[in-house]
């Protein structure tokens, strides 16, 4: 997620925000095939870079400039199912990095309430 996310001089990346704890919050609250297509999403982004920039590595090993490419060239693959899979990695990662108080303060927006607990997909 950190792929997507990275912080910038401007904007604090996934990483200053709780991820641990969303991705807590997302599998006891997500669907079991939302959970799977996440884990599947992120394997498929972990072992691909020798698809997508010719290193045989997985993507934490990879230097930032050649991750970052990496996360580029993964999402705009031709490869649909690639694409897609890697697509609900960036959704998930998305919904913790946008709701981030700090985050929503960068926009001037107003930090979300507290969440009420009373819709559940399970």
């Amino acid at each position: 997620m950190e792929a997507f996310y990275p912080r910038t001089e401007t904007l604090p990346g996934i990483a200053d925000t709780d991820v641990r704890g969303f991705l807590r919050r997302y599998r006891r609250e997500a669907t079991g095939l939302m959970w799977l297509g996440l884990v599947m999403g992120t394997l498929v982004f972990v072992w691909t870079p020798l698809l997508t920039v010719g290193w045989p590595l997985p993507s934490f090993l990879l230097p930032r400039k050649t991750l970052d490419r990496h996360a580029h060239r993964i999402t705009s693959s031709r490869l649909y199912l690639v694409r897609q899979a890697v697509f609900l990695v960036k959704l998930a990662a998305g919904l913790c990095w946008g709701a981030h108080p700090k985050v929503r303060e960068r926009f001037a927006m107003a930090p979300y309430a507290e969440d009420p607990g009373t819709w559940r997909t399970t």
